[in-house]
């Protein structure tokens, strides 16, 4: 696979041809929005073996693997993805970085084709966070999987490869879980949007960025390990299930939670926040890269 089309070049798209390029592949790049172009070569350091076209079909036509980064709704995938089904060779997958959509819902735009339609879901940003999450649809060949998981692999991610396809695949339904819960006990001012932040980012989360949460479970039980956990812990879990919040994003909550945000950066810029991010994920993923014990 030594040329990738990247369809879609805002900040998710940007991150994979960043990947792309520095794993050695030829990027051929194209984004209707004005001004496109310019912004992805200011974003990447080396844009020796980028190409920028403005038609998805010439792009697709030029690459041996397809990563489609369009926005989330389900009318533009499918005028996308039948332009890129008509333009690619049959043996090239048409994976989606979609965050949520299913791959058989994406593949309805795929009538020739719909075997080679996959969801190669990445973490923001691309070019840091190992995870992709790659999600058959029902007409997906295993096949198909097989590649995509091995080409993801091959560039230094961790994928991880669902058996069938759900609304936000795992991560984003994790994450879902979180929210539902961070944001009812802002609602209920049980706690601030800073300390939510805090209790994570300084508690549970610092143990999350080293093991998932059945390990950490499991170390927790001490001799016992996870056995031990579900047998003492996991009846008060079950009570603790059954309280969880049922929130609605009412627009006035949608306000304090961006007030609170606002509060909590405190004047502290975006860019100087992400540069500030990065620097801590690459440390910390040379930190576990040098851990061989760690799964």
């Amino acid at each position: 696979m030594s040329t990738v089309a990247v369809v879609g070049t805002g900040v998710i798209g940007a991150s994979w041809a960043g990947l792309f390029l520095a794993h050695g592949h030829d990027v051929v790049a194209t984004d209707p929005a004005p001004g496109a172009e310019e912004r992805l070569r200011d974003a990447l350091e080396d844009t020796d073996r980028l190409r920028f076209v403005a038609d998805a079909g010439e792009a697709a036509a030029a690459a041996d693997f397809v990563q489609e980064n369009g926005p989330e709704r389900e009318d533009v995938k499918h005028a996308l993805f039948a332009v890129l089904d008509e333009a690619a060779r049959p043996d090239v997958i048409l994976a989606s970085s979609s965050s949520g959509l299913l791959p058989s819902v994406i593949a309805r735009g795929c009538p020739r084709h719909p075997e080679r339609v996959v969801i190669g879901h990445p973490f923001n940003p691309p070019h840091l966070i190992p995870l992709v999450e790659v999600v058959p649809g029902r007409e997906t060949a295993p096949e198909v999987v097989d590649r995509a998981v091995a080409f993801y692999t091959s560039l230094g991610k961790r994928p991880i490869r669902l058996t069938r396809e759900v609304p936000g695949h795992v991560a984003n339904r994790l994450q879902a879980a979180l929210w539902q819960e961070a944001y009812s006990l802002v609602e209920r001012g049980i706690a601030t949007v800073a300390d939510i932040d805090t209790a994570i980012a300084y508690g549970p989360g610092l143990r999350w960025a080293v093991l998932g949460p059945f390990l950490n479970q499991h170390l927790s039980g001490g001799a016992g390990g996870l056995a031990h956990v579900l047998a003492h812990l996991g009846p008060p879990t079950e009570e603790w299930w059954r309280d969880l919040g049922r929130v609605h994003l009412t627009p006035e909550l949608a306000e304090t939670l961006v007030a609170g945000v606002d509060a909590e950066l405190g004047g502290i810029g975006d860019d100087q926040l992400v540069a500030a991010r990065d620097a801590v994920l690459n440390r910390l993923l040379a930190a576990k890269a040098a851990q061989p014990d760690l799964p």
